[in-house]
């Protein structure tokens, strides 16, 4: 039995999957722990870990993070991002890391399991390796790590071939370190002397190079093929596979899957009437303001012969106010293993476990997201055939319907998608990451010995 620490920020998006990953090593008889903040305490329960908070100064309510980094208010483009990842994530790293020293201290710790943007983890490879515990990073978003093959990550930019690809690449990284994120740079090694005595182990964006794994929550057709893609890598597949009954971060078990034939609408029969049915959702996170892309995709299909069926994330129904045309259909939540085998096309913002749950049932996309990890999903969607991309935060009801339309009308999409999908339910997920979990820690045994 190993024990393992799991890392992540205290955001909904980043705790969801990591709940899964809890669960599972429970499941496979380790000795879990989950470092995350106080108002996920309920939810990490429910996975049979430990729940430890995060320290104060280092925890946050991200139900609204312009309340909780007022200095973020207003910013937009690279200075936005540069506040968001200097104060959302790099400035927690020091408290972070001094978490996962006092869990370590408290009980032995074989491996800390953290998703990307847990700076406390990453601190830790800034300091001597010797007695430190065996770090895996979960990617929870696209592979993010710098390569000659691909542009630098954030951008959304899908790979170029050849020499000139190289050469654009090696321009964008260089300007990317060197200008765009140099303050942010700096501040990541001034926050890691002063915890390690060390500068950063890496650039910022790419720490989980110097982890001792990576395991990647994806299959390997839907990541950028790099040609130095270093051997820590594994791609697991997604960690949630559906049919779970491991709650989201929200406290809901419908977006993983739901208990099927639980509470279906009286609606539910439509599903089979013969038109083809166009999902849409904004998930259970950017769902404040169905304008920019719920209600552009009821507009712009509102006189197609298509169902149209709207799950909210979670917020009431009613929260689409006014009249809604004919042949939209509303629900808070759908029990997603029953709804996508009956779904023609989702249309959604992008959310890394979202697309991919679609594609392991083979469906085919429409995305509309260019925020955290988004763009870059988005891009992936676009490069790997399976949908398309409308390279826009806020679509508009031609665009929207104009891309549904093709999706439905080209056959390509749906054989790229069901493609993907079965090589994501051919993998292990989870089990493969306690598999890993189990040769890192098997190793380190043999190296204390």
């Amino acid at each position: 039995m190993a024990s393992v620490l799991v890392c992540s920020s205290p955001l909904v998006g980043h705790v969801t999957p990591m709940l899964a990953v809890a669960a599972g090593l429970v499941e496979h008889g380790h000795d879990v722990r989950f470092l995350t903040g106080k108002r996920f305490e309920r939810q990490v329960s429910r996975t049979g870990a430990s729940f430890i908070p995060l320290p104060p100064e280092a925890d946050f309510d991200d139900t609204s993070l312009d309340a909780a980094f007022p200095g973020r208010v207003g910013l937009k483009g690279p200075k936005g991002i540069r506040f968001d990842i200097q104060e959302i994530f790099m400035r927690p790293g020091k408290a972070q890391h001094q978490a996962i020293l006092a869990a370590s201290a408290e009980r032995r710790v074989d491996a800390v399991l953290a998703e990307s943007l847990f700076m406390g983890a990453a601190l830790l490879l800034s300091g001597p390796a010797v007695n430190r515990p065996a770090v895996i990073n979960c990617g929870i978003v696209p592979l993010s790590l710098a390569s000659r093959d691909t542009a630098p990550y954030g951008l959304g930019i899908e790979p170029m071939p050849g020499l000139p690809g190289r050469v654009r690449n090696r321009a964008m990284q260089a300007l990317t370190e060197k200008v765009v994120f140099g303050p942010v740079q700096k501040y990541a090694n001034e926050i890691s002397r002063d915890v390690t005595g060390s500068p950063f182990p890496t650039f910022f964006m790419d720490w989980p190079r110097a982890a001792d794994h990576i395991a990647q929550f994806t299959v390997a057709d839907f990541e950028y093929p790099r040609s130095d893609l270093p051997g820590t890598v594994h791609f697991v597949g997604p960690v949630s596979q559906g049919g779970k009954s491991t709650p989201d971060a929200t406290g809901s078990t419908a977006t993983l899957g739901g208990t099927p034939g639980a509470g279906l609408p009286a609606w539910w029969s439509e599903l089979d009437a013969g038109r083809p049915v166009v999902h849409v959702t904004q998930g259970t996170v950017a769902n404040g303001d169905f304008d920019d892309l719920v209600r552009p995709t009821l507009e712009g299909l509102a006189h197609d012969d298509v169902l149209v069926v709207v799950t909210t994330g979670g917020r009431p129904v009613d929260a689409l106010s006014g009249p809604l045309p004919d042949n939209v259909r509303v629900a808070s939540y759908l029990p997603y293993d029953e709804l996508l085998p009956k779904t023609d096309v989702l249309v959604t913002n992008g959310g890394y476990g979202g697309v991919q749950f679609a594609l392991r049932h083979g469906v085919p996309l429409v995305v509309a997201g260019q925020t955290e990890e988004k763009a870059e999903v988005s891009a992936r969607v676009a490069w790997s055939g399976t949908g398309i991309n409308l390279r826009t935060n806020r679509a508009t009801p031609e665009a929207v319907a104009k891309a549904v339309r093709t999706v439905l009308s080209n056959s390509s999409y749906r054989e790229a998608s069901g493609r993907i999908g079965t090589a994501i339910r051919a993998s292990r997920g989870v089990d493969e990451l306690a598999d890993l979990v189990e040769s890192v820690c098997s190793d380190r045994s043999l190296e204390r010995e």
